[in-house]
């Protein structure tokens, strides 16, 4: 480690919770993103608050970089390494600290994990209901301002967190808003920190808002010739009214993918609608005959529909497996993935857009969509030595994301900025950026946190 007094002082505290080997510190060095991985200078494992805020006034002394590391699940290059700092691992703090069933709320260590948390819930009744697909932890959730597949019934971590404690960069320890359904009680600090990136502070601790197990969910899938037609069907369901839990699309590439890496059968290769429907058995029975209906006017075909677990998590399966199947199709390769997000009006313009544009450029590029709020993804798999493809990719993803503002869209729905979105950023919010670089500096005026991330600040 270059600072050798800051190493010195780190590991009379922590002993063998740090660790400066090239081994331990490339596990660490990035997430499931595009980017090479960097290695910081050291890895260091607290186990409470009072030892982060330790860490983190430390590091503000010494000047020194500080990244935050979750479970290295996300997308967009906030957990690569600083080469002249060190990583903070979060995995220590695994802890559901407490569950209040009667308030349907609970709070937890930052490390804790969204199927860890629905483990320890289902005997209570309750559900956490974001999903953003990956095994995440709910720190990384917040940090990013996650979401994924049932915004569209149960919000996003921005609506359902109602406070949270920070290390600030000083090691000031604070705690944002508080357990009741509102407050008016000066600035929303709890609303500043989700979506940070880790970029003013390292949020530890999350109080989140929970929802009762629904008494029944049922599940349905349907066929259709055209992408478009799956993408006006998923328009109508919302417009119309319907109480849905989720809608998520597959394009006819994906379900190639999907059905032959899963080996799954009884299901077509062609565009995919996949639902979800929470509820009484009567409401979900005819919310599905409502969403069957519509769907049949857009000539949806082989429609199906699902109420056991067991069957519902088979219908669901080509959608379960979309990352890795696709990561799978190149050897060592890796996984490009767009995230744009619309007004539901003008989705299907956006979509229809994506696949014309992907044509022209001659790209294989499976897409999966949350099209109950707008939001979808194309992925593209590619060997990071062919600079030839990932130029291509590049001009198609320009051409999207200025579609998307021309739509009144955003660039990033769920995956947040990280090292990868940092330039479109400006393209969206131009006149926002002096103001969150303030903000930055007043908090972090060493620029220790997480540097580099969401955007440059020299």
């Amino acid at each position: 480690m270059k600072n050798k007094i800051l190493q010195n002082e780190l590991v009379s505290i922590f002993g063998d919770r740090i660790s400066t080997s090239e081994s331990l510190r490339s596990n660490y060095a990035r997430g499931e993103d595009i980017f090479d991985p960097i290695l910081s200078q050291a890895v260091v494992f607290p186990n409470n608050n009072e030892e982060i805020s330790k860490i983190v006034n430390l590091c503000n002394l010494h000047k020194v970089p500080i990244v935050p590391f979750g479970t290295g699940t996300s997308l967009e290059g906030h957990a690569v390494g600083n080469e002249n700092g060190i990583t903070v691992s979060l995995e220590n703090m695994n802890k559901v600290l407490e569950v209040f069933p009667e308030d349907f709320d609970c709070r937890v260590q930052a490390f804790v994990t969204r199927k860890q948390l629905n483990e320890e819930l289902k005997d209570k009744g309750l559900f956490f209901p974001i999903d953003p697909g990956a095994d995440a932890s709910l720190g990384g959730m917040a940090a990013t301002s996650a979401s994924g597949t049932m915004a569209v019934r149960y919000g996003t971590m921005r609506t359902i967190i109602t406070g949270l404690t920070v290390i600030l960069p000083n090691g000031n320890i604070i705690k944002t808003g508080t357990r009741t359904k509102k407050t008016s009680a000066g600035y929303n600090l709890t609303n500043l920190f989700i979506g940070s990136e880790g970029t003013l502070g390292i949020i530890t601790e999350v109080q989140l808002r929970l929802s009762p197990i629904p008494e029944s969910m049922m599940s349905a899938i349907c066929h259709f010739n055209t992408l478009e037609e799956a993408v006006q069907t998923a328009q109508e369901t919302i417009q119309y009214g319907v109480p849905i839990a989720r809608i998520e699309m597959l394009n006819k590439d994906q379900m190639d993918i999907s059905i032959n890496y899963s080996k799954l059968k009884d299901i077509k290769t062609l565009p995919t609608l996949f639902f979800e429907f929470h509820g009484t058995e009567i409401s979900n029975k005819e919310s599905i005959k409502i969403v069957e209906e519509i769907s049949k006017n857009n000539n949806g075909s082989a429609f199906k529909w699902a109420d056991t677990l067991e069957e519902r998590n088979h219908l669901w399966r080509a959608r379960w497996d979309v990352y890795y199947s696709v990561k799978a199709l190149v050897d060592n390769g890796r996984v490009y993935s767009t995230d744009v997000c619309v007004p539901i009006s003008k989705i299907t313009e956006c979509v229809k857009f994506a696949e014309k544009e992907v044509k022209k450029f001659g790209l294989r590029a499976p897409m999966v969509g949350h099209l109950g709020d707008g939001n979808f993804h194309v992925l593209f798999p590619y060997d990071p030595k062919d600079k030839t493809v990932y130029k291509k990719i590049r001009e198609f993803s320009d051409l999207l994301i200025d579609k998307t503002l021309d739509l009144e869209g955003t660039i990033t729905g769920e995956h947040g900025v990280g090292l990868h979105k940092k330039s479109y950023l400006l393209k969206e919010h131009p006149d926002n950026i002096p103001v969150m670089k303030t903000i930055k500096r007043s908090l972090d005026p060493n620029n220790i946190m997480n540097p580099g991330k969401i955007f440059d600040i020299n």
